[in-house]
C-alpha cells in the first residue's frame, strides 16, 4: 500500500477561487505572513516581521534572476490573432541572441515557415519544432532583440490571473533585486521584500547572498503522473559564484542559518551542494526535483508563498516542512483569508 505523499492527489486541497490574487498587495512588505512555528503552530504576520526570525549571522539567499516581457502579442499575415512565448535565448544556435525556444498559440496553425508580425519593423519567424509542443522561432526586426522584446513584450502572468498585464506589472512582478535577464516567471517570494526591509536585514547583521535560477514555463504545471517519482521537472539555468558559494559555507561554519527565498532558490543551493554540505560555485541546468522523502543538505529555514495543488511546488514545501503540516498550515490561511499564488502573501518555515 503506497504511503501517505506517494500519490501526487496526495497535494490535493480545496481554495476558494476568490482567494487566488490578480493584483499585489497595496506595499510590498505589508503582505501577510504565515508563521510555520514548530512549538506555536501557525502564526499570523505581516511579512516585514520576518525579520524576527532571522538572527544575525544567518545568511537571506535571493534568486536575482530579472523577468523579461516574454510574451509577444500579434497576427498572422491573414489577420489572424497569434501569439508567441519567449521560453528561453538559444545562443547555443545563434550568438546574436535572436533565436529563441518558445511556446505559440495557435499551436496547430504555426508550423515551422510561418510568420507572426508583432509590430512594424519586429516579426517572429517559426523556424522549427521542438519537444513538447514547443517551436525554435527567430526574432525579425530593426533593432536589436532585447530592446525589441522590451518595446513590444507584455508581462507574462501566470495562467491563473484572469486579466491582461499592465504597466504595473512591470514593476511589481519583479524583485527589487532583480538583475540577470532571463525569467518568464517571477521568483515570487521575493516579491514582498523592499529595498528598505533588506537594508533592515543587513543593519542586523544578516548576509545577503544572490544566486541566479531563470524560471522557466514549467513552474505553473501540475504535476499530471499518478506519482510524484513519474515526474520529470523541467530542466532550469542556475548560476552560483564563488563569492556566494564561499559567504555560505562561511556561515554554515561559524553555526548560521541558510533561509532560501523561495523554491527557485532552494533548488538552486541544493543543486550546488556536495555530498559533504559545503557549497560549490558553478553553472548549468537544474531538473532536480525535490519531493518526500528528500534530505535537504542546502538549506536551513524556507520562505515561500502558497502554491497550486499537485503542484511540484508544494511538493518541495512539503518536502521541507512535512505533508501534513503544509497542508494544515494551507488550510488556516484558507481559514483566515490569506491570498494565494504569484501576488498572493507568504510562508515562513523558520
Amino acid at each position: 500500500m503506497p504511503g501517505a505523499g506517494s500519490r501526487t492527489a496526495d497535494y490535493e486541497y480545496d481554495l476558494p477561487a476568490e482567494l487566488i490574487a490578480s493584483r499585489p498587495a497595496a506595499i510590498r512588505d505589508r503582505s501577510r505572513l504565515l508563521v510555520l512555528d514548530p512549538d506555536t503552530g501557525p502564526t499570523d504576520r505581516l511579512f516585514s516581521d520576518l525579520l524576527d526570525y532571522v538572527s544575525p549571522g544567518d545568511a537571506l539567499v535571493l534568486n536575482q534572476t530579472r523577468v523579461f516581457p516574454a510574451r509577444l502579442v500579434g497576427r498572422k499575415p491573414t489577420g489572424a490573432p497569434a501569439e508567441v512565448l519567449l521560453v528561453r535565448p538559444r545562443e547555443d544556435l545563434d550568438a546574436s541572441g535572436t533565436v529563441f525556444e518558445a511556446l505559440v498559440r495557435p499551436g496547430g496553425k504555426l508550423k515551422p515557415g510561418r510568420v507572426v508580425e508583432i509590430a512594424p519593423g519586429f516579426r517572429v519567424r517559426i523556424e522549427d519544432s521542438v519537444a513538447g509542443g514547443g517551436r525554435l522561432v527567430r526574432l525579425e526586426g530593426d533593432d536589436e532583440p532585447r530592446a525589441l522584446i522590451a518595446r513590444h513584450g507584455h508581462v507574462p502572468l501566470p495562467p491563473y490571473i484572469d486579466r491582461e498585464d499592465d504597466a504595473t506589472d512591470r514593476e511589481r512582478y519583479q524583485t527589487v533585486f532583480a538583475t540577470d535577464w532571463g525569467s518568464v516567471a517571477a521568483p515570487t517570494a521575493g516579491l514582498h521584500f523592499t529595498q528598505e526591509l533588506l537594508d533592515r536585514f543587513e543593519a542586523k547583521g544578516v548576509f545577503l547572498v544572490r544566486v541566479t535560477l531563470h524560471v522557466g514555463v514549467g513552474t505553473f504545471r501540475p504535476v499530471s503522473a499518478p506519482s510524484p517519482e513519474e515526474h520529470e521537472l523541467h530542466a532550469e539555468w542556475y548560476r552560483i559564484d564563488s563569492m556566494a558559494a564561499q559567504r555560505l559555507n562561511e556561515v554554515r561554519a561559524a553555526g548560521g542559518r541558510i533561509f532560501a527565498v523561495g523554491t527557485t532558490t532552494v533548488r538552486t543551493l541544493e543543486s550546488a551542494v556536495s555530498p559533504d554540505g559545503r557549497f560549490v560555485p558553478g553553472e548549468g541546468w537544474t531538473d532536480l526535483f525535490i519531493h518526500p522523502p528528500y534530505e535537504f543538505r542546502a538549506v536551513d529555514a524556507l520562505i515561500t508563498n502558497f502554491h497550486l495543488p499537485r503542484s511540484s511546488l508544494l511538493m518541495l514545501v512539503s518536502a521541507f516542512a512535512g505533508r501534513e503540516r503544509v497542508l494544515a498550515a494551507y488550510a488556516h490561511a484558507v481559514d483566515k483569508g490569506y491570498r494565494f499564488y504569484s501576488y498572493g502573501d507568504a510562508m515562513v518555515v523558520p
